[in-house]
């Protein structure tokens, strides 16, 4: 069977470039969780590597299955030296930890907390999960295996986190679109969201 985290680095490098920093960090009793460091332009992403090691399963399944399951890696894109946002690689370790650690599915539409800012004087304590696809191409696996997908993360403020909670990932979008809300942004305020879309 296939190794599949230096394919999922090779699928990273293709889509980003190579990276210009990573790092390590391991959690007692998980795998190593890497997060790499890629520049384009004014931006900064960040990729976790080792999520998808293992396969995702059903927290209520008695047993895990060790082959079938998603796969995932989480990409984080924000524009650099606005904010200190390196800082960020291992709140974003832990997230890519959280299956193996709480047996959680991350999938997109998801809210993930990260317990904290972001990253110091961040305003932002949990990630929207988006649709992947966009960036960086889903990577097939041979069967049963299934595919890794690259799912961006997008940053929420305690305020937008909570009205996600009650309207729904969808129509948070629809409110970051009404009001041309930069996610890309580290420094950003919380968008205006008492008023409908358009």
């Amino acid at each position: 069977m296939a190794d599949v985290l230096p394919l999922t680095e090779a699928r990273l490098t293709t889509a980003l470039g190579a990276p210009d920093a990573r790092a390590a960090v391991t959690f007692l009793g998980t795998d190593r969780i890497e997060v790499l460091r890629f520049r384009e332009g004014d931006l900064v992403r960040y990729a976790t590597l080792g999520m998808s090691a293992h396969p995702m399963s059903d927290p209520t399944a008695l047993v895990a299955d060790p082959v079938a399951g998603p796969r995932a890696e989480l990409v984080l894109t924000v524009r650099a030296g606005v904010a200190d946002t390196d800082r960020v690689l291992r709140p974003l370790a832990v997230l890519a930890a959280s299956p193996q650690v709480e047996g959680v599915v991350v999938a997109p539409g998801a809210s993930l907390d990260t317990g904290g800012p972001l990253w110091p004087g961040a305003p932002f304590t949990s990630v929207l999960v988006g649709e992947p696809g966009g960036l960086v191409e889903d990577l097939e696996l041979d069967a049963p295996l299934e595919a890794v997908r690259f799912l961006p993360l997008l940053p929420m403020t305690p305020n937008e986190a909570a009205w996600k909670r009650v309207h729904g990932a969808r129509a948070l979008h629809e409110q970051w679109l009404a009001h041309g809300t930069d996610l890309r942004d580290p420094a950003r305020r919380s968008a205006p969201l008492d008023t409908p879309a358009a």
